[in-house]
């Protein structure tokens, strides 16, 4: 059987991005529209109307302008922020326990947000199971390329004459009020949304998402506890590994390009030597499992196909 695929917005990252993904796949036709057409409201609605799936790779506000022209039949991956939190809305992470069934009946997804990704799979099963409260007072650290600035931010880096501090890492977000706040506050089932500082640095592309634990917040939960529920969590997942508590590369440094270029989540879990203390750490590709390679693996849901097919 074949589907009809339409990518609206595929000359952005992301959509370039799907689009490789999706290219040479026999069971899936490539709808287009002409390029002086791009901004055209309604022939890119008539379009998505046409096909049985559609990214939306635009910007918030262009996604809310097309998706009351878009009929109801048709399943719809939108990659913005406009609605990850939204009613009617399934959020796009099925290895979160209970999420694959819904992403499955859906004919609305939202692919999460990066940064939103490492932190959420870190959190998630912690409070879901019990061994953090939900007001437990979450903080992050979201290391990433300059990538997953999209296009103006990577012209920016590449650019021979840009300043020199862009060679730097640079915090940003210093306001606390990061798009990516919303889901990970409702997402995680946290009462607050955490602390979250997001830096970019001078490489294209991979994430390192850091959540310190205190665990003297978390009665009677050991470091070993919190290592193993998330081993457990994520056991038989294929685009997931947990390593067991403590490990780490022989040099002990994890470099945060590690997973660049595939669409796979490493989290490791590091602790004091008192167990006061825990670090977890996931790393993956801000452009892999953190935008293109998730909306693949939720159209490959979405249509009854083999989940991991077209992700690397």
């Amino acid at each position: 059987m074949s589907y009809k695929v339409f990518i609206d917005g595929s000359s952005g990252t992301t959509g370039l991005r799907i689009a490789d993904r999706l290219a040479g796949r026999p069971e899936l036709e490539l709808l287009s529209i002409p390029e002086e057409s791009r901004k055209d409201l309604h022939k890119r609605a008539e379009t998505i109307n046409a096909a049985d799936l559609a990214f939306l790779c635009l910007p918030d506000a262009a996604s809310k302008e097309v998706i009351p022209l878009v009929e109801p039949h048709v399943r719809v991956l939108d990659t913005s922020t406009a609605f990850r939190t939204a009613p009617g809305w399934v959020y796009g992470f099925p290895e979160l326990h209970g999420q694959r069934e819904k992403i499955r009946q859906a004919n609305r997804v939202a692919v999460p947000g990066c940064h939103a990704s490492g932190f959420i799979c870190l959190a998630r099963p912690l409070v879901e199971l019990g061994l953090a409260p939900a007001d437990y007072p979450f903080t992050c650290h979201s290391l990433t390329g300059y990538s997953g600035g999209g296009k103006k931010m990577i012209a920016e880096y590449q650019d021979p004459g840009r300043p020199a501090l862009y060679s730097t890492p640079r915090a940003y977000g210093l306001t606390l009020h990061h798009k990516h706040l919303p889901e990970m506050q409702a997402v995680s089932g946290l009462t607050a949304a955490p602390v979250f500082c997001p830096i970019v640095d001078d490489y294209y592309a991979g994430m390192e998402v850091t959540v310190p634990m205190r665990m003297e917040l978390l009665p009677g939960v050991t470091p070993q506890a919190v290592a193993q529920a998330l081993a457990d969590y994520y056991a038989g997942e294929a685009l997931f590994t947990v390593h067991p508590l403590g490990e780490t590369p022989a040099d002990g440094m994890l470099a945060a390009g590690a997973m660049q270029g595939t669409d796979r989540v490493q989290i490791y879990c590091t602790a004091s030597p008192d167990g006061s203390q825990m670090l977890l750490i996931s790393l993956f590709d801000n452009l892999g499992k953190g935008s293109s390679g998730a909306a693949v693996q939720c159209m490959n849901i979405l249509l009854g196909l083999p989940e991991t097919a077209g992700l690397e």
